[in-house]
């Protein structure tokens, strides 16, 4: 993952015996590695990477993994199992299915896939914000929206276990036990399965039939590599295998470093345990709920009159599905993400009365030539007067959500001693914060009505 990513080095700089267990067993089930290339876990940033002998050209395979290697639900050794039972595991997550596959396999010591559990003992996870305390993850991300996502998905994983997982195991007692395939289990699992899974891309087809996504599986070899937001390598999937690839040339004595895709601090912190030190993250983004947006309407009322026609249009785009209550606006270095959604809320909220009247009448249609075009940050600082108050009085709300300022935490990362005695979770959370703050900064400046 990133400088400091996603795996510990293991203590004292010891490659931990399993490893070379599992390279074995890698040989075994055809999973081919880069000759090149090797695993290690005393130099790589975050416990096992993946580093080079050699320079490696771009387009160079670094690892092949052939399907029968896959660990999911269609090839674990309960599969039949769970097809005939897969009516009663649709769950909102799409993952029950998967994770009852990893509880079975992860406690069988027989199991074809034990050496590549044993590189992680006792299961142990990534120190995801889901396994702090709650007043931890609110002292250190309060505002971020971290804290607000764990605790969703705290009571999904609660709920799914509750009513799908237990009573599917419960029904075959000489295979699973509930004690020993408890909830501990299964959140220690979910935490596996989002560090460290991959997801197919779907074909057209498959998009045709009105599949969202496919279900996540596990990569072996190719999920020990680390993720930088500038990466240097990208998996690629074949009717056979799937293979690592790298995307440019690395030179030999570095490191390759995958990707998991565009995300932002929060999101890398939430789902895999760390975040990259600014600016190194150039996909850094952040989330304000949408909500936020009608508070700042209704502050920037002069009458009950206006807060009364604030809250009516707002129920309109509610009626509209352009907001929800748990909703977000998503910015990020160069403007807004959620482009479509934030101009049509704006644009509506500071509408005339006369307007909203045709705007209202015509369901939200326009003409034709209507304006459209983007929200980057040169668009945001030429939006009317009217937009950009609205939109200041937005990030001013969203600032002050946190439980730190910008200068505090800018005062940190420029000491480096003071940083240095930031313990690893408070160091990812100040990432989280700094990024966030940085880009509402931004936006806080470019909305500003000169006096």
């Amino acid at each position: 993952m990133s400088a400091e990513s996603k795996r510990r080095k293991v203590g004292g700089g010891q490659v931990e015996a399993p490893l070379p267990h599992f390279l074995s067993w890698c040989q075994k089930v055809s999973i081919q590695l880069n000759p090149k290339v090797y695993v290690s876990a005393e130099d790589s940033v975050w416990r096992y990477g993946v580093l080079t002998h050699q320079d490696l050209p771009a387009g160079e395979v670094i690892c092949s993994i052939p399907r029968s290697a896959l660990l999911s639900q269609h090839t674990t050794q309960i599969q039949d199992l769970l097809e005939e039972g897969r009516e009663n595991l649709d769950s909102r997550s799409g993952w029950v299915s998967l994770l009852i596959a990893l509880m079975y396999e992860a406690t069988d010591e027989a199991s074809p896939w034990a050496p590549y559990f044993g590189l992680w003992p006792q299961l142990s996870t990534p120190d995801l914000p889901m396994f702090w305390s709650e007043n931890e993850r609110l002292r250190l991300l309060k505002g971020t929206g971290v804290p607000e996502a764990v605790k969703k998905d705290l009571e999904n994983m609660e709920q799914e276990y509750t009513t799908i997982v237990l009573p599917f195991i419960r029904r075959y007692p000489n295979m699973f036990c509930p004690q020993k395939h408890s909830l501990d289990l299964y959140k220690r699992l979910v935490a596996f399965v989002m560090a460290y899974s991959f997801q197919e891309p779907l074909e057209e087809d498959e998009e045709d039939c009105g599949k969202d996504t496919l279900p996540p599986m596990m990569v072996p070899v190719a999920d020990l590599l680390n993720h930088v937001a500038q990466h240097n390598a990208h998996l690629e999937f074949t009717p056979e295998c799937l293979r690592m690839v790298t995307t440019r040339a690395v030179m030999a004595g570095q490191e390759i470093f995958n990707t998991y895709g565009e995300m932002g601090n929060w999101q890398l912190l939430h789902m895999y345990g760390f975040s990259e030190q600014h600016p190194n993250n150039i996909y850094e983004t952040v989330e304000i709920p949408m909500p936020t947006l009608q508070e700042a309407a209704l502050l920037g009322a002069e009458s009950e009159e206006q807060g009364a026609r604030v809250r009516e249009r707002w129920t309109f785009l509610r009626h509209m599905d352009v907001v929800r209550e748990e909703g977000a606006f998503v910015f990020g270095c160069d403007g807004a993400l959620t482009e479509d959604e934030l101009r049509t809320c704006v644009k509506l909220l500071c509408m005339s009365p006369e307007e909203f009247v045709d705007y209202k009448d015509n369901e939200g249609w326009e003409d034709d030539d209507e304006e459209d075009g983007t929200l980057n940050n040169q668009e945001l600082s030429r939006l009317p007067p009217s937009w950009r108050r609205l939109l200041h009085r937005t990030a001013e709300l969203a600032v002050k959500a946190y439980a730190t300022d910008l200068r505090s935490d800018q005062a940190i990362l420029d000491d480096s001693a003071a940083y240095k005695e930031l313990s690893r979770r408070e160091r990812y959370s100040l990432h989280v914060r700094y990024g966030q703050k940085r880009i509402l900064h931004q936006l806080l400046e470019l909305t500003a009505i000169p006096p």
